[in-house]
């Protein structure tokens, strides 16, 4: 029988570029100004929609985000543009999501006091991954000089929940000894800059985290993966459509519903109480309440999402201790979210503290996991 597995690392890489909600929006307005006054007749006749404008105060109303990283921010400001300006590189040198990744997993194994000599699984997942093959796991790696195998997985805004799930079992299983588990999310591609209700939402960011027996744990923070749960219902109302398809499909790539889009009312009405079912039943599967948990890690999306599921949870508003949010600096960095805000609020952690670490996105999927800290 295995002993018990933990997290014992965790790494976060941010970009070097941020935009401001007000550069965002001033960026959007020109635009939309622009767009308005070319098609001033189209929206006239009605046959077309004017674009409205919008408001760093909007923003921060409907969301809680303040700023977001961006991986290249060149081209996301040029109102004749509206999209980041990413070079192709050549097939010889290092992707942009494993140039993302590998500070961040230097960081986790750093926090861990691990080498590549440790690992020998490497799981990249994420909501997007730039290509198909060769897997982007392989490539990091190969950079990080680690031996053993690595696999990519792709579960929107759960991915990074449901990765740890796999290196849980896997560590459980005694089918791997150390795992490594990167959240490289290079989103910024995927965002339609030209659209009010959605430009604003997601940023770049990399993280990272390192999953192991106990056993062989030595670093300073180790958290006991007390056990997971996940669920996945299927809903039109988050899609983001393009893929390799699209070319046979002899569509516009650049068409709005082919890049994000959703329907946020909706999304926010079925998975707020989806997510307070979710993690009740998991947590009564041990025979503890919301009043046993010490900090809640949760998805990072939407604050009055977080805000209702917590209040919903708790019976009462949660502190910014309890439930810390970190979207107003990161935005929603799909599924990094709850792994950043494990990264910068996990050290104050006492011996027997429970914490829950929650994701819930597209699909609709939901992942938790409910830690201990040792």
């Amino acid at each position: 029988m295995t002993n018990s597995v933990v997290i014992s690392g965790s790494g976060l890489w941010n970009p070097p570029h941020s935009i401001s909600n007000e550069e965002l929006v001033e960026a959007y307005n020109a635009y939309a100004q622009q767009f308005n006054a070319q098609n001033g007749d189209a929206i006239e006749a009605g046959t077309l929609s004017a674009k409205p404008l919008s408001s760093a105060e909007f923003i921060q109303k409907a969301s809680g985000i303040r700023s977001r990283y961006c991986y290249i921010k060149d081209g996301v400001l040029d109102i004749n543009r509206m999209r980041p300006n990413i070079p192709e590189r050549p097939e010889e040198a290092l992707s942009d999501q494993a140039e993302m990744a590998i500070p961040a997993a230097k960081l986790a194994l750093k926090a861990a006091n691990k080498t590549a000599q440790d690992i020998d699984v490497v799981i990249v997942s994420c909501a997007y991954t730039q290509r198909s093959y060769p897997a982007l796991a392989i490539e990091v790696q190969n950079a990080l000089g680690i031996k053993g195998f690595g696999f990519d997985m792709l579960v929107a805004c759960s991915a990074a929940t449901f990765a740890l799930h796999r290196a849980y079992e896997m560590i459980s299983a005694g089918t791997a000894k150390g795992v490594l588990v990167i959240n490289p999310e290079l989103t910024s591609p995927q965002v339609n800059y030209c659209d009010r209700d959605s430009h604003f939402i997601f940023g770049d960011v990399a993280t990272a985290m390192v999953v192991e027996n106990a056993d062989t744990a030595s670093s300073q923070h180790v958290f006991e993966i007390v056990s997971t749960k996940a669920v996945t219902q299927f809903s039109n109302n988050i899609r983001s459509n393009f893929g390799y398809v699209s070319r046979a499909n002899d569509v516009d790539p650049y068409a709005a519903d082919k890049l994000f889009h959703q329907e946020g009312r909706k999304v926010f009405k079925e998975v707020c109480p989806m997510a307070v079912v979710h993690i009740s039943e998991h947590l009564a599967r041990h025979e503890l309440t919301s009043a046993d948990i010490k900090r809640w890690w949760l998805h990072q999306a939407n604050i009055n999402m977080n805000s209702l599921i917590s209040k919903k949870l708790l019976g009462r508003e949660a502190t910014l201790e309890e439930a810390p949010i970190v979207l107003d600096q990161y935005a929603n960095t799909a599924s990094a979210g709850s792994i950043i805000a494990f990264s910068l609020h996990h050290q104050d952690l006492q011996a027997g503290d429970y914490g829950l670490l929650c994701s819930f996105g597209a699909g609709y999927s939901i992942g938790s996991l409910l830690v201990r800290k040792k």
